[in-house]
């Protein structure tokens, strides 16, 4: 059975290389097209339940527009869902990254000039040219320092450390709420690892599975029913948790402790990836 959170298909239109897979009444290409607001919630339906978030920059796939809602597959993970497709515009080719925590868009090259927008970490915007210590972007002016290039980084737990205190929200994907799968994915994205959206489907495509004895190291992984945490250091746990409702480290055999004793299980799976091995 296909997992309806990454099948593009929604009764009305389907993608067109499902034909023969699923029933639809048509099969489209689809129209490539990028989010252009700081934060986007993709919903399971029109003014539904938030599945995911997209950041501006992120490219998708939009299968159908209707009532003013855009039916897109994410170029990221593949994850299906719903936009307003007001918060969509033409794809443009991204020359840089947000890789500070957040940063601002201003008017001007100028940090006392008024600001437009707010952009999380992960946020992939193309720089025209250089003034003064900013990016000079179609939208105004981003602080050069808080940008990188396109290049991966190499410690995704380094890249998550950068989001320590985000509260957490179910859901989000960005340095103004973040859970724990979106906590996961924004290292591994950083680092150039294909990463999906939520934690069972991480689970079961990310890293090897190492021993319940195995010593644990920087970078590896550890999964609930639900929930999945990077490992910060052999002791040490990092991640966006309901508990402390925030991005925050925690004991490794405290977390293991206290998520059995609250009704959620035992640690489901110890994975390292493998492009840290």
């Amino acid at each position: 059975m296909m997992d309806r959170r990454t099948t593009p298909n929604n009764g009305r239109v389907a993608a067109e290389r499902l034909q023969g897979q699923v029933e639809a009444e048509k099969f489209v290409e689809g129209a490539a097209r990028q989010v252009m607001v700081p934060v986007a919630d993709l919903m399971r339906a029109p003014d539904g339940k938030r599945d995911r978030q997209l950041l501006s920059g992120q490219a998708v796939q939009v299968y159908e527009e209707l009532d003013g809602w855009a039916y897109v597959e994410s170029a990221l993970d593949g994850y299906v869902g719903y936009l307003p497709a007001g918060s969509l515009g033409a794809v443009r080719d991204a020359t840089h990254r947000v890789s500070a925590r957040a940063t601002h868009i201003y008017t001007q090259a100028d940090i006392k000039s008024p600001d437009r927008a707010s952009l999380s970490m992960g946020s992939t915007l193309r720089v025209l040219r250089e003034q003064e210590g900013f990016a000079k972007i179609p939208e105004g002016f981003v602080p050069l320092v808080h940008l990188s290039g396109m290049e991966p980084e190499t410690d995704p737990v380094t890249v998550a450390e950068r989001l320590i205190g985000t509260p957490y929200l179910w859901g989000g994907n960005s340095a103004f709420g973040i859970d724990c799968s979106g906590l996961v994915q924004a290292g591994c994205t950083a680092c150039g690892i294909a990463c999906a959206g939520d934690s069972d489907m991480q689970e079961a495509r990310l890293g090897e599975a190492l021993a319940e004895d195995a010593t644990l190291q920087r970078g590896d992984l550890l999964f609930w029913k639900g929930h999945v945490a990077w490992v910060s250091d052999e002791a040490t746990l990092l991640h966006a948790n309901a508990h402390h409702m925030a991005v925050a480290y925690e004991p490794i055999e405290a977390a293991i402790a206290r998520i059995e004793a609250q009704g959620d299980g035992p640690v489901t799976a110890r994975k390292r990836l493998k492009e840290l091995l």
